[in-house]
């Protein structure tokens, strides 16, 4: 007695199945990818608030290293940690108890005037000043040598000829100095517009160390890692899935096999 015997064959790759598109290593290197992509992202910022503290310059005295209306970076530093050529926010009630942002020209124990040969000197070397507006002097009208007491540091803008620094204030009682303990940050990037880092002045390194950068390289190294690490993570899915589909078309143009 004869019959029929039917078989059944499971569709080829890219059948309407049901189940996760993508092999299981596939899917499980991607939720790992996803995962760690997160973790470098969140971490990245979570760092980046800790350490930096954003700040807008609200005048052009630091010109042209920040203009007025510039994002910038600070990180937070202690003031023992403030070296010559640096720029710091600090607050100090003689100058108003505002944040203001200066450079730090010598600290204490330095000797520091103005002008020889249109050259600041401190300590009785000349500074190289390549951060001041092209062609202005070290400062517009010469002041007489200061002694930076211990504890304290001497600040002047960028743009000397408007800037409200440590000149406007020598018949304090400090001679315009302010203490280390107004710091608040130490200035590393101009984020808007898009600067990039502060140089840090090599003008100063004969006087001693200059202060290394902030870690904001590495920080913005994790969070566009892990930026990466999630977008190609989760495009694995929708890349297996339309990978599965071409592979079924390609199966299905085939020619029909002889029976």
């Amino acid at each position: 007695m004869g019959g029929e015997s039917m078989t059944h064959t499971a569709p080829r790759g890219g059948g309407t199945g049901t189940g996760p598109v993508g092999s299981r290593t596939g899917q499980r290197l991607s939720g790992l990818a996803v995962a760690l992509g997160l973790v470098l992202f969140l971490g990245g910022f979570a760092w980046g608030a800790v350490v930096y503290r954003p700040y807008t310059v609200p005048t052009g005295s630091m010109t042209p290293t920040i203009d007025a209306g510039d994002r910038m970076l600070a990180q937070r530093v202690d003031g023992g940690d403030v070296r010559r050529g640096d720029v710091v926010v600090f607050k100090d009630a003689t100058w108003g108890n505002v944040p203001m942002v200066k450079r730090v020209v010598a600290i204490g124990g330095d000797t520091v005037s103005c002008c020889q040969d249109g050259r600041l000197k401190v300590n009785g070397k000349e500074i190289d000043e390549p951060y001041l507006p092209k062609g202005e002097p070290a400062e517009i009208t010469d002041f007489p040598t200061v002694t930076v007491p211990e504890g304290r540091l001497f600040l002047l803008g960028d743009e000397r000829g408007s800037s409200l620094d440590s000149t406007a204030h020598l018949t304090d009682a400090a001679s315009g100095t302010v203490a280390r303990s107004a710091v608040d940050a130490r200035v590393d990037s101009v984020v808007w517009p898009m600067k990039g880092m502060l140089e840090r002045p090599t003008g100063f390194e004969p006087l001693g160390a200059l202060s290394s950068p902030g870690p904001l390289r590495t920080i913005a190294a994790l969070v566009i890692a892990g930026a990466v690490l999630v977008l190609g993570g989760g495009a694995y899915g929708p890349i297996a899935k339309r990978a599965g589909a071409a592979r079924a078309r390609r199966a299905n143009a085939e020619p029909a096999s002889a029976r």
